[in-house]
């Protein structure tokens, strides 16, 4: 929850995202050095993800291939409403 309104800032939604990441990191015995080595990802792209949560899009994907999370990403943008309804506008 954001400190100024219900829904969170892209910011928390970030910081949210990074310190889950590190948790399953360390959680399946992962090192930064291992999970550079395993994703394709570069050590230093994972340190900033893990320091300050910029990474690209892609180098993210890769990271949660590893991590067995890929298909987290499915429901992102989903359409939930009628897709007949959604054509028509």
């Amino acid at each position: 929850m954001s400190k100024y309104g219900i829904d969170p800032t892209p910011s928390e939604v970030m910081s949210a995202i990074v310190e889950k990441h590190k948790l399953l990191r360390k959680k399946q015995g992962l090192s930064q050095q291992e999970l550079a080595r395993r994703s394709g990802v570069s050590f230093g792209s994972i340190k900033r993800f893990e320091s300050i949560g910029q990474i690209s899009f892609e180098s993210l994907l890769k990271i949660a291939h590893v991590l067995n999370r890929l298909n987290d990403f499915e429901s992102v943008f989903e359409v939930q409403n009628d897709l007949e309804k959604v054509k028509q506008m």
